[in-house]
C-alpha cells in the first residue's frame, strides 16, 4: 500500500481524528497479541522489526546483522513470512528457481547472502532453519508476531519518516501504540537522517535503549555522476531512493513511485520503457524492485545496490555477542 499523506501530518488532521477510534481498536488488539507468550525456538532468535507499517530498512539491516553474527562465529539463517508470495512454506528459498510471486521480493534478496526460509508458520520455519544448520535465526519482520520467543529484538526506523503522526493504523502508520511496543525491543536502528527519526531516537535513549545510527551506502557499481536516468521504485518510501541517487550525482529526468511490493506488469514496463526512450535516459531502480520486474525487462534496467553501514558498529557487536554467545 502507499501511505496516505495525512499519516505524516499532525495527529489533529481531520482524517486522523476521524479514524482514531478504529486505530485504538486495531492498535489495542495488536498490542495484546504482542504480549502473548511465544513458542520456544530450536535456537536463539534475533528479530529485525519495525513499529510501523511499510518499509524502514529492515532488509539491509537483517543482511548487515547476518554479517556481524558470522564475524562472531555464529551460523545464521534468515526467516521471513514471504510477504507478497503465494507459497506458505516452510521452504528454503532458491534465488535461481523461485520468483518473487512465489516467495516475495525480500526473501530473494536475503537468500543471496544466507540460507533463507519462508514460512507463514514461524515456529515451523524456525525448525527448518535449525534443520538447515543454523544456530541463530534472524527473523525479518515479526516484531508484532508472538508465535516465537525472541532472544533479542531490534526496531528499525527510517530517519526521514520516523513514526509519522504517532497513531495506530488506520489513523496513522503505527502497528500498535508506541508505549505498548517499547517493552518488546532491546535497541533501535536509525537508518538515515531526519528530525522525525531523531525524535524516536531521543525517546529510545530516554528508556536506556541503545540507538544504532546507520546509513545506506552504495556498493561497487557504475559512476552515477551526471548520468541522465529515469528512476522508479516500489518500496516503503521511494523518495529515499531518489534522494540517494541525487546524492550520488545522478540527473533524474523523471521519477515514478509505486506502492511497496508493487508487482510490475507488462503495462508498467511498457510505460517506463517509453518514458526512458523519450527522455534519452537509462532506467534505474532498487534491488528489491528488480526481482519483481518481468525477466525480459531486467537487462535494460540498472540497479542501485546498497548496504547498511553503522556509525558505531563496535557497540552493536557487543550487544550481539552478549545475546548470542558462542557455544550457547
Amino acid at each position: 500500500m502507499r501511505p496516505p499523506g495525512f499519516w505524516s501530518r499532525p495527529p489533529t488532521h481531520p482524517f486522523a481524528r476521524l479514524l482514531a477510534p478504529a486505530g485504538r481498536v486495531y492498535g489495542g488488539l495488536t498490542a495484546n497479541r504482542m504480549d502473548r507468550p511465544g513458542a520456544a525456538p530450536p535456537c536463539p532468535v534475533l528479530c529485525v522489526g519495525n513499529f510501523t507499517l511499510g518499509g524502514a530498512g529492515k532488509t539491509p539491516t537483517a543482511l548487515a546483522l547476518v554479517r556481524l553474527l558470522r564475524d562472531l562465529g555464529r551460523t545464521p539463517a534468515l526467516l521471513s513470512r514471504g510477504y507478497g508470495g503465494r507459497l506458505a512454506g516452510p521452504l528454503v528459498v532458491d534465488p535461481v528457481r523461485h520468483a518473487a510471486a512465489e516467495v516475495g521480493d525480500e526473501p530473494l534478496l536475503l537468500a543471496r547472502t544466507a540460507p533463507t526460509i519462508v514460512a507463514r508458520d514461524r515456529p515451523a520455519g524456525a525448525r527448518l532453519c535449525a534443520a538447515s544448520g543454523a544456530d541463530v535465526i534472524v527473523m525479518d519482520d515479526g516484531l508484532q508476531n508472538p508465535s516465537l520467543t525472541k532472544t533479542l529484538a531490534l526496531a528499525v526506523v527510517d530517519g526521514g519518516a520516523g513514526l509519522g503522526n504517532g497513531l495506530p493504523f488506520p489513523a496513522g502508520p503505527l502497528r500498535a501504540p508506541l508505549a505498548r511496543q517499547w517493552p518488546h525491543v532491546a535497541g533501535l536502528v536509525l537508518v538515515g537522517e531526519g528530525a522525525p527519526g531523531e525524535a524516536t531516537a531521543t525517546a529510545a535513549e530516554s528508556r536506556d535503549l541503545p540507538v544504532y545510527r546507520a546509513r545506506l551506502v552504495p556498493e561497487a557499481g557504475p559512476d552515477w555522476s551526471g548520468r541522465r536516468v529515469v528512476a522508479f521504485a516500489g518500496i516503503g518510501r521511494p523518495q529515499k531512493f531518489f534522494e540517494t541517487l541525487r546524492g550520488l550525482g545522478a540527473e533524474i529526468v523523471a521519477e515514478r513511485a509505486f506502492a511497496d511490493h508493487h508487482p510490475y506488469r507488462p503495462g508498467d514496463w511498457a510505460a517506463l520503457s517509453a518514458l526512458a526512450a523519450r527522455e534519452g535516459a537509462r532506467l534505474v531502480t532498487t534491488e528489491k524492485d528488480a526481482v519483481r520486474l518481468p525477466a525480459e525487462a531486467r537487462p535494460a534496467v540498472e540497479v542501485l545496490r546498497v548496504a547498511l553501514a553503522f556509525a558505531d558498529e563496535a557497540r552493536l557487536r557487543q550487544q550481539l555477542a552478549a545475546a548470542f554467545p558462542r557455544g550457547a
